[in-house]
């Protein structure tokens, strides 16, 4: 943190474990229930939490993207280049990567002598599980 001109404070740092030590895409909400509620050890105010994600955001250790009118936060620092598969039925978020799309994304670029500082790519849809659940629904309709 101190190298991307941020002070460590024991909030900030708390925040730094929690957040790191889960590889998951996240909202504020969804973390602030997983943190130490008013009266416990470790507790961070909600105004803390907004302002820690937003000064990690500018300091490059969290990417941030709206989605569904909530902003949603992944890793940044250190880690590869990726797009989302989002399933509009169960609302969970897939990583996957894809050398196709970067050759296209670069041949794109190259063509319009574009510089690539980074993209983000969210394909909406509907995810294998809750394709299989609906069809199932389906077949119990017609019973």
């Amino acid at each position: 943190m101190q190298t991307r001109g941020l002070r460590q404070t024991s909030q900030r740092k708390f925040l730094v474990d929690e957040i790191f030590s889960h590889h998951e895409h996240f909202d504020a909400d969804e973390l602030m229930e997983r943190l130490p509620r008013k009266g416990e050890k470790n507790y961070v105010s909600s105004a803390t939490v907004y302002r820690t994600l937003r000064e990690f955001v500018d300091a490059g250790l969290l990417k941030s993207f709206q989605l569904e009118g909530r902003t949603v936060y992944e890793h940044d620092y250190g880690y590869p280049q990726h797009d989302h598969l989002y399933c509009t039925v169960c609302r969970e978020l897939f990583e996957f990567q894809s050398e196709a799309l970067t050759n296209l994304r670069d041949e794109v670029a190259a063509e319009q002598g574009f510089r690539i500082s980074g993209h983000r790519m969210i394909i909406h849809g509907v995810c294998r599980e809750c394709s299989k659940n609906r069809r199932k629904k389906r077949k119990q309709d017609l019973v």
